[in-house]
């Protein structure tokens, strides 16, 4: 039996959650780029293509982290990451940019 085991389930579909986030991204950014303009901006459908990259990166990156937290012998305190903190922006600054697009559109 894996030691830890609800931990380390846990913490994958966690990681799980946040590659599914990045997917929804990289399509919803494909989706818009394409919704005005048959053609597309190869700036925006690269940018949103790099946002889910840059995503799946930073959830990795804390992924790992817990795993290693979860397996320490010595009871940690509880802290964020800057993983966490970048995580969270991103997805702030996604909703910022489709509500400057749904302002645009109108």
């Amino acid at each position: 039996m894996i030691r830890n085991y609800t931990e380390h389930a846990s913490n994958e579909r966690t990681f799980l959650a946040w590659v599914r986030t990045a997917i929804a991204i990289v399509a919803f950014g494909l989706a818009i780029s394409r919704f005005g303009n048959p053609q597309g901006e190869i700036w925006s459908e690269i940018g949103m293509l790099g946002s889910g990259a840059a995503v799946i990166v930073l959830a990795f990156i804390r992924m790992r982290h817990v795993r290693k937290r979860i397996d320490a012998p010595e009871t940690l305190d509880d802290d964020s990451e800057p993983s966490d903190a970048l995580l969270v922006l991103m997805i702030i600054a996604l909703f910022v940019l489709i509500g400057a697009f749904l302002i645009h559109v109108r």
